[in-house]
C-alpha cells in the first residue's frame, strides 16, 4: 500500500524539529492527517486510500513518533507543541499548493486536538476539519486529572510497561494480533503499523519508534491546556466523529461543538481506534460533510 507513497521530511521554522511525511500524491486539494498517541502516519493507509480520489493526502508523524525528530524530556511533549507543529507543517504545505490552504485537517484522538489547536491559531488555513474521537476532557473531569490514579496516569503507566522490543516484525505482528487492542483492526492497518511503527535495531531485532516514555509523557500532559478557549476561536467547519464504543461522553463533544462557529457531532459505530478498525465508517461521513454544498 505504501509502494507509491512519497517520503519526505520538513524542517520546521524556528525549531530543531523535523517532521516526517507520507504523501499519497494526487491532484486534488490537500488533506493533512495526524495520528493518535503512540501510532504513526503509516497506520492511516486504508483511510488515505479512501480519501485519495478526492484529495492529495499527506500524513505526518508527530514529534517523538515514526521517523520524525525525537527530542528528549517530557517538556518537549506538551500538547500545545503538537498544535504548533501542525500549524508549521500546514503552512509549509499550503505554500506549496495552488489553493494556498489545507482543504481537510483530519486528526485522531490527541491528533484531533493538535489539528484543532492549529486551526485556532490560523482560522483561515483549514477549509474543513474532521476530528475522530478526539481527547475532550469535560470541565468537571479536570480535578480528577490531578489525582495520582487519574486516567492519564494509568495510561502512562501502561505505556511505560509496554513491551518495546521484538525479535522480528513477524513476531510483533503475531503478538499484537492476539491482543484485544488490535482485535478489530483492518488487517491492512495492522500490517502498516508493523511496517512503519517499528525500527530496525543493530542487533537484528525491532523496537517501537515511539518509546513508552514519550507516549507516557503525552498521556500525563492530557488536559494541561485550555481547549475550551481555543474552541471559541475556531471558524473552520468541523465534524466531530464520536466512537460509540470509545471513551468520551457525547455531552463533552456537544459542549465543544457549541463553542465553535460551525461544528457538528456524529456517532459512528466503532471503538476509539476507529481509523484502524473501520476506515470506511470514518471516511464516508467526512466526504459527505466536506461536500455538503456540492
Amino acid at each position: 500500500m505504501l509502494s507509491r507513497v512519497r517520503r519526505r521530511k520538513l524542517a520546521l521554522p524556528d525549531s530543531a524539529i523535523e517532521i516526517a511525511l507520507l504523501d499519497w500524491g494526487g491532484e486534488g486539494p490537500l488533506a493533512l492527517l495526524h495520528h493518535a498517541n503512540g501510532f504513526c502516519a503509516g497506520a492511516w493507509g486504508p483511510v488515505a486510500e479512501l480519501l485519495s480520489d478526492r484529495y492529495r493526502v499527506i500524513a505526518m508523524d508527530a514529534r517523538g513518533h515514526g521517523d520524525s525528530s525525537k527530542p528528549e524530556g517530557a517538556d518537549s511533549y506538551r500538547w500545545e507543541l503538537f498544535g504548533r507543529d501542525v500549524l508549521a507543517v500546514a503552512e509549509l504545505l499550503a505554500a506549496e499548493h495552488p489553493d494556498g490552504r489545507i482543504a481537510l485537517g483530519l486528526g485522531h484522538s490527541f491528533g484531533g486536538i493538535a489539528i484543532l489547536m492549529a486551526s485556532a491559531e490560523r482560522t483561515d488555513l483549514f477549509e474543513y476539519n474532521a476530528l475522530v474521537d478526539p481527547v475532550v476532557i469535560p470541565p468537571e473531569w479536570q480535578q480528577a486529572l490531578l489525582a495520582a490514579d487519574s486516567p492519564g496516569n494509568a495510561l502512562a503507566e501502561g505505556a511505560r510497561n509496554r513491551r518495546q522490543i521484538w525479535p522480528s516484525r513477524e513476531v510483533a505482528r503475531k503478538t499484537w494480533s492476539e491482543k484485544a487492542l488490535f482485535a478489530d483492526w483492518d488487517p491492512r492497518a495492522l500490517d502498516l503499523y508493523v511496517a512503519e511503527g517499528l525500527a530496525d535495531r543493530p542487533d537484528g531485532q525491532v523496537e517501537l519508534k515511539c518509546s513508552g516514555e514519550t507516549e507516557a509523557a503525552i498521556f500525563e500532559a492530557t488536559g494541561a491546556f485550555d481547549l475550551w478557549t481555543a474552541a471559541d476561536r475556531i471558524r473552520t467547519p468541523t465534524l466531530i466523529e464520536r466512537a460509540t464504543r470509545g471513551d468520551f461522553p457525547r455531552t463533552a463533544y456537544e459542549q465543544l461543538a457549541a463553542r465553535m462557529t460551525d461544528a457538528r457531532v456524529l456517532d459512528i459505530d466503532a471503538g476509539h481506534l476507529a481509523p484502524m478498525q473501520h476506515p470506511d465508517r470514518v471516511v464516508a461521513p467526512i466526504l459527505e460533510f466536506t461536500h455538503r454544498d456540492s
